[in-house]
């Protein structure tokens, strides 16, 4: 006769004097064991980032371009949170991989099977985590990280910059379109204006020329050295320009010049100009509005792969519970394994992910795929192969 520890009394789990009533004596077991190699997890692939990928440079910077200590301690300090959202499905893998598996190899997982607990009960409690952790991987990379990177590359960018104008933007190019209605009753899309600013230093758009269709055909050119907008009157103030009026048959039937002029555009050319910046340092729900914006510039190019890096930042969190699930899986097996094998097994995942996550991009560009698919493709992967596992390791 057997008895089943999950459906025994479970005293209550106790944190800081708060208690978590129905939480088993396994699972407050498995939990504390999760805990200690995930935080090195994240402190020691936290380490290896930001080295890697930050603090080299930082140094040749630092060196060669004479960078102040301090904005580098900043920018570095800045730069920390980005690496540590990426350390944390990492941390999942290393941590349910090194736990499961001693608990394997010093044959307490078979105690608890022989007192009847099944192999779904027992990665439970790293599925839980995983759950939690991807919720907290998510609400961290939404509201801290994004801003964080944004706050580095300005630091970075006026300190290295300090002499010289640094333009946010280049190659502005915004189309306005018309609706008319066919004589069939069905509605088109007409071009009405075409706007296009070769550069955009924070204030002043530059190099413009402006194309209207307003009317039938080409009415008139607009060319200008620099354009504001006009805040207090809505409208643009165009400076140093030429208007070139055309008539219908296409030649020029006018030309006036101006040192201003005001000419009534729609903002939009401007909050695109802001608006655009690293997909790293903005949050979903700014993607998603960057997107709105471009959709009327025409840029496909642009919309698609912000699309995809939109899709991306949803996904990733949760790798938390995917990694969870098939490290649990994996570690579960019966292996005679130490920790050397933990981190190469991690190495093999996780690289595994990204690898996935390159494909996903691949088929998304060739048009194979759509961009939630090409977006999510390594963690719904990960997902149903631990699925898959775990059915088949309990049968």
């Amino acid at each position: 006769m057997t008895t089943d520890i999950s459906a025994s009394k479970k005293p209550p789990f106790r944190i800081s004097g708060f208690s978590i009533p129905g939480l088993s004596l396994m699972d407050r077991y498995i939990t504390t064991e999760l805990i200690v190699p995930f935080v090195f997890g994240v402190v020691a692939f936290t380490s290896i980032g930001i080295s890697t990928g930050v603090l080299l440079d930082l140094l040749r910077r630092v060196s060669d371009s004479g960078l102040p200590m301090s904005i580098a301690m900043q920018f570095f300090l800045l730069r920390l949170p980005y690496f540590v959202g990426l350390a944390f499905p990492m941390s999942m893998v290393l941590s349910c991989l090194l736990v499961y598996g001693r608990l394997s190899s010093d044959s307490e997982l078979i105690a608890l099977r022989s007192c009847g607990v099944s192999i779904y009960r027992l990665v439970a409690p790293a599925v839980v985590i995983g759950l939690i952790m991807s919720g907290v991987t998510f609400a961290f990379n939404e509201a801290v990280v994004p801003a964080a990177n944004l706050r580095a590359s300005q630091i970075l960018d006026q300190a290295l910059n300090k002499n010289k104008p640094s333009f946010k933007e280049r190659n502005i190019l915004y189309r306005e379109s018309k609706t008319i209605r066919l004589p069939s009753g069905e509605k088109d899309e007409l071009l009405s204006r075409l706007f296009y600013a070769r550069e955009f230093d924070g204030q002043q758009m530059k190099g413009l020329t402006i194309l209207d269709f307003s009317q039938t055909g080409l009415n008139q050119i607009v060319a200008s050295d620099s354009a504001m907008w006009n805040a207090e009157e809505k409208t643009w103030d165009f400076f140093n320009g030429t208007i070139y009026v055309v008539a219908p048959n296409g030649s020029y039937r006018n030309i006036v010049r101006f040192d201003r002029q005001q000419i009534q555009l729609p903002r939009t050319p401007l909050d695109i100009a802001k608006t655009a910046r690293d997909s790293e340092e903005m949050t979903i729900s700014e993607i998603r509005q960057y997107i709105e914006l471009i959709g009327q510039t025409g840029n496909q190019k642009e919309i698609r792969k912000m699309r995809l890096r939109a899709e991306q930042k949803s996904s990733m969190p949760f790798a938390c519970l995917a990694f969870g699930l098939v490290a649990a899986t994996l570690g579960i097996r019966p292996q005679r394994s130490g920790r050397a094998a933990g981190f190469g097994l991690t190495l093999i995942i996780v690289v595994s992910y990204y690898a996935l996550m390159v494909a996903g991009q691949i088929l998304y560009q060739a048009g194979i795929v759509n961009a939630f698919i090409g977006g999510w493709l390594p963690t719904l992967v990960a997902l149903t192969t631990g699925v898959i596992l775990v059915v088949k390791l309990n049968r």
